[in-house]
């Protein structure tokens, strides 16, 4: 798995959102101030939050004073997720992938399968068990109050 900037980014946003509602601040989020925070192009990040809004990781609210907010909280919402939205399936090869599988032509005799499955295993693992509110309380520990 090699994470794209796009995934990058879409990490960096929602990590953003997330440490904003554990510190009490759970309002709307205009897209150019977590551009400006993160250093994130602007065009690129609204794409990149119209996916998370599609699959009901993030809401968005129009008008003047538009913009995001979680759709639910940081404990809910993992980093394998949010990849897996942006960047697709975890899997190192596609003939291991449990949401995009690939029929492989060699699956009888191939040697390398059984590794990449384990290698699978072990990214979804630790993705899929990190939840926003745990990078939160790395990145502030004992300075995060949670509501």
């Amino acid at each position: 798995m090699k994470l794209s900037k796009k995934g990058e980014y879409a990490l960096k946003a929602v990590l953003y959102l997330s440490c904003r509602y554990l510190h009490g601040q759970k309002e709307i989020v205009q897209i150019h101030e977590i551009s400006k925070h993160e250093q994130i192009p602007e065009k690129f990040l609204q794409s990149i939050l119209l996916s998370l809004k599609k699959v009901g990781v993030l809401e968005s609210h129009r008008g003047v004073n538009g913009g995001y907010t979680l759709n639910r909280p940081p404990a809910n919402i993992t980093v394998g997720e949010v990849i897996r939205v942006i960047d697709g399936p975890l899997a190192p090869v596609g003939c291991v992938s449990k949401s995009a599988h690939v029929p492989c032509m060699v699956q009888n005799r191939c040697g390398i399968q059984s590794v990449m499955a384990e290698v699978r295993d072990a990214i979804s693992n630790v993705l899929d068990k990190m939840t926003f509110e745990e990078m939160c309380k790395k990145m502030y520990g004992a300075k995060l109050a949670l509501t």
